[in-house]
């Protein structure tokens, strides 16, 4: 499965051990990452403006993300009403990316349910799907 992580999931990623560090690990070894050049932005950003991270250990996280994952860039979407434009170039970067999932605990995005062929789901809400599916494999 192609999945696009939104910055507010990679930042609690790297932040806490949680929720969102168990999604970024299943992500990162069992499913195609995609990633955009705004995204990395963001996420450098943010993690050096909020919360203090050094940047050499920025480069080195955004480096493991460039690694497997498939960058994308923005392409033009119909009009979608939210607030925030920049979460509109991020989610049409997962779209052309040909994501299924993206996976975001932004509310307003949450709220907007698909675009496209995109389905938004909250970390929770992609961890359940995880483990029913590994519930569902037949063991040899």
């Amino acid at each position: 499965m192609k999945v696009f992580l939104d910055t507010n999931v990679l930042v609690s990623a790297t932040a806490t051990r949680g929720l969102c560090a168990d999604v970024f690990r299943e992500v990162s070894t069992s499913h195609q990452l995609v990633i955009s050049a705004l995204l990395l932005t963001e996420l450098e950003r943010v993690l050096r403006e909020k919360f203090g991270v050094p940047d050499d250990v920025i480069t080195e996280f955004i480096k493991v993300l460039q690694q497997d994952a498939h960058v994308s860039t923005p392409i033009n979407l119909p009009d979608i009403k939210i607030l925030d434009k920049n979460d509109v170039l991020i989610l049409s970067s997962a779209v052309n990316g040909k994501a299924d999932l993206f996976v975001t605990g932004d509310k307003e995005l949450l709220e907007l349910g698909t675009v496209e062929n995109l389905e938004i789901v909250s970390p929770r809400m992609f961890w359940e799907r995880v483990k029913a599916q590994y519930s569902r494999t037949p063991v040899n």
